[in-house]
Formats: structure tokens, sequence, C-alpha cells
């Protein structure tokens, strides 16, 4: 069982339009000229996945209303437009005391975009072509 189905279409360009489950439209553009890069939404889709991640740990540690959570990402890019490199600084409204650096690891181990982040993790390709 399938449990997610993205359709993306690139008619010309760059430019690619994906419907998620059937649901949700993204536009993404390698060229960030109609939307953001893949790299850009890789890098606010890890925060975006991190942030309820981290929420999940303080409550684990405690910490049931942590008030609003803001992560700014820097990420780096090689001459290639390959991610190399990604900086996070994260601002909470509640003092998390002695726990802040075991709460931010326990996000790690909960956040599924930090897990799927591995070399080893690459979509197996099929194709059919001159459909």
């Amino acid at each position: 069982m399938t449990d997610i189905e993205v359709k993306s279409t690139c008619t010309e360009g760059y430019t690619v339009e994906s419907v998620i489950d059937g649901e949700w439209e993204l536009v993404v553009d390698a060229l960030s000229e109609d939307g953001p890069s893949a790299n850009q939404v890789l890098a606010a889709d890890y925060a975006s996945c991190y942030i309820p991640a981290f929420r999940v740990a303080a409550s684990k540690h405690g910490y049931d209303d942590i008030g609003t959570v803001e992560v700014d990402v820097e990420a780096d890019l090689d001459d290639d437009d390959d991610l190399v490199a990604m900086r996070w600084h994260i601002q909470v409204e509640a003092d998390l005391g002695d726990d802040e650096q075991d709460i931010v690891e326990l996000g790690e181990e909960i956040c599924h975009v930090h897990s799927a982040l591995r070399e080893g993790l690459h979509a197996e390709i099929t194709i059919d072509s001159g459909v």
C-alpha cells in the first residue's frame, strides 16, 4: 500500500507542478522564477517537519506549552547547486533550561525528514518514453 502519492508535471522549461495526494498543489522552479527551487523547498520542509518533532520532544521532557518556535534556516550550495550544508537557529518562547540540547537531539530522532536525509535513500526509478 502506498502512503503518499504525488503527480509531478513539467510541460516545458524548469517549472514543475505537483499535486500531492490529489489535494495540495506545489510549484517548484529550478530557476526560482515561478516558485521556490527544490533546495529551498527541502530546507523549508525540513524545518516544517522538525518544529512539530521539537514540540513532541519538549513535551516528553515535561514542557507542555513552549509557545512560539521559530527556525531560521541557512543553507549553502556548491557550484553545481547541490545542497552541502545547513545551519539552523531555533528560537523558543519558553525557557527550556538545561534540557535544551536533549530536546534538540530528541527532536532530530522524531523528525521524519531528518530520518529520510541519509545517503542510502534514493528513488527507485523506472521509465516509459515515447508515450
